[in-house]
């Protein structure tokens, strides 16, 4: 019956474990060696610190964190900041015969 099916999940195969591209995962595991790096070096006896160490792990995973309709939350920034610094015109193409022109 000439019935195509095309996978939803296709450009998960382009994807490192389904997820991640190599810079998301640079991203991560930056973040994870920093926060083992101050784990070590500061004294995390007390809770200010230990919130400090652990603090660029938690802010690079909520980067690369997928999201439905994204890549992840860091595209979803990407996208928000060129919405809003780029230049913002829309030009009428509608149904009108003229496009907006007076007739003389």
């Amino acid at each position: 019956m000439n019935n195509y099916l095309i996978p939803a999940n296709s450009k998960k195969s382009m994807l490192i474990f389904g997820l991640f591209n190599q810079v998301d995962l640079i991203i991560f595991c930056s973040g994870a060696g920093a926060t083992l790096l101050l784990l070590l070096i500061l004294p995390v006896e007390q809770l200010l610190t230990a919130i400090i160490a652990i603090t660029p792990g938690l802010v690079c995973g909520f980067l690369v964190l997928p999201i439905p309709n994204y890549h992840n939350v860091r595209t979803v920034i990407k996208s928000a900041y060129t919405f809003f610094t780029s230049r913002q015109k829309f030009i009428w193409k509608g149904w009108c015969f003229l496009d907006g022109k007076d007739e003389k």
